[in-house]
């Protein structure tokens, strides 16, 4: 069955880089399974894989949720959820080279994944996924004054409703990963990652 899949894919030209890799993420609030897009960001979606393929993301959280009522002093809002490894630097690569919205083609849509960054190309284990259309992360768009955006690299295709309801978590902790977060966003109860996988 396999040879003869190979065999069809060849007769019609289609790369195997070009098929959207799926993976589920497992966590305490319900399942999430997304669509990566490698042939568009190539780059950050080997390295994703590779937090995936090494497990370095069991165990970790969501711990970050961004809403219209907890992003008072922005006056770019947005709203996402991110998730990763937060302050477990021992399971952290180093960062990689940020692919822009502008190079991929890819969009800050409803239920995309986008690494998580501070200055440009220092993108490397923390990950967020949209709430809604967010075009104000696209290159250009607002919410970073840099305009380079953030690097979008697959969707969501079930589980949005596991995404809306970590959204809604009771947040106001400290937030001792970095002096310019917002501890109003940081949950007070995170949501575990039990594991992330290929499927």
């Amino acid at each position: 069955m396999t040879q003869r899949l190979l065999f069809i894919f060849l007769l019609l030209g289609v790369s195997f880089s070009a098929i959207a890799q799926k993976i589920r993420i497992k966590t305490s609030a319900g399942n999430i399974t997304v669509e990566l897009y490698a042939d568009k960001a190539p780059i950050t979606v080997a390295n994703f894989l590779r937090y995936v393929d090494e497990k370095r993301y069991d165990g970790g959280k969501f711990y970050r949720v961004v809403r219209l009522d907890n992003q008072q002093t922005s006056p770019v809002k947005i709203e996402v959820i991110q998730g990763g490894l937060q302050n477990d630097s021992l399971k952290m690569l180093p960062p990689i080279k940020q692919e822009t919205t502008n190079k991929t083609g890819l969009k800050h849509v409803d239920g995309a994944i986008s690494v998580a960054r501070g200055a440009p190309d220092s993108g490397s284990s923390e990950f967020f996924i949209c709430i809604n259309d967010q075009p104000e992360l696209d290159y250009g768009g607002k919410r970073n004054p840099d305009g380079q955006g953030f690097a979008a690299f697959g969707k969501v295709i079930e589980g949005m409703d596991v995404v809306r309801k970590i959204q809604q978590g009771e947040t106001g902790m400290p937030a001792a990963t970095n002096a310019f977060a917002n501890p109003l966003q940081y949950l007070k109860k995170p949501i575990r990652i039990k594991s992330i996988r290929r499927i």
